[in-house]
């Protein structure tokens, strides 16, 4: 029992800084690609391939490039989580309807206050939705993480599987479960927080 809580802190500590990267990354492509009709086919069918390469061969791939540890290991969740935050904030942005925007530039909002006072208020459900997909796949990807060396809940399974030892197995796969379930929990309440903020400030 003594071995669950480091695990548990690598892990959340992989993956907390896995996601913070790829939102600082993705959700700026994706308004990049929403803005940019004439690369939105290319780039949404580049980032929509990266999307479906499994988690071990990205993580595999990060061998021979940066080697073995916590770096490849967070270079390869990247990667994988920016995909669905990128794709679902264009297709959120995209998805508020030209009507509204309008409407709001002619009672004289700048483009700013368009974009932080509707579109973005309006998109947000949709960009939450990408986020809570990318929570969830990077840790669950995080576990694959110890077999390049880059610690978390993972090691639990792997040394479990390697000793025949039960207990460890299911310790692991239960704390993935349970910080997956608590990390969805947590991010359904910020988005209530923030969508009732956003409305205030839209309205």
């Amino acid at each position: 029992m003594s071995e669950l809580i480091p695990a548990l802190r690598g892990h959340v500590l992989l993956s907390g800084a896995s996601l913070a990267v790829a939102l600082l990354l993705g959700i700026p492509l994706g308004a990049w690609i929403a803005r940019s009709p004439r690369v939105r086919e290319a780039a949404l069918g580049l980032v929509g391939a990266a999307r479906v390469v499994p988690s071990l061969a990205v993580l595999a791939i990060m061998i021979p490039l940066i080697g073995v540890g916590f770096a490849p290991a967070l270079v390869a969740l990247v990667l994988l989580a920016i995909p669905p935050i990128a794709i679902n904030t264009d297709l959120g942005l995209r998805a508020v309807p030209h009507a509204i925007l309008d409407a709001a530039a002619g009672i004289g909002m700048s483009e700013r206050q368009i974009r932080s006072r509707v579109q973005w208020p309006l998109a947000l459900p949709v960009v939450f939705t990408g986020v809570r997909t990318a929570t969830v796949e990077v840790i669950a990807s995080a576990t694959l993480a110890a077999f390049i060396g880059g610690g978390g809940l993972g090691e639990l399974i792997v040394n479990g599987l390697a000793n025949n030892d039960v207990a460890s197995l299911v310790r692991g796969a239960v704390g993935v479960g349970v910080l997956a379930l608590a990390a969805e929990a947590c991010l359904s309440l910020v988005e209530r927080r923030w969508r009732g903020r956003w409305g205030t400030g839209a309205a």
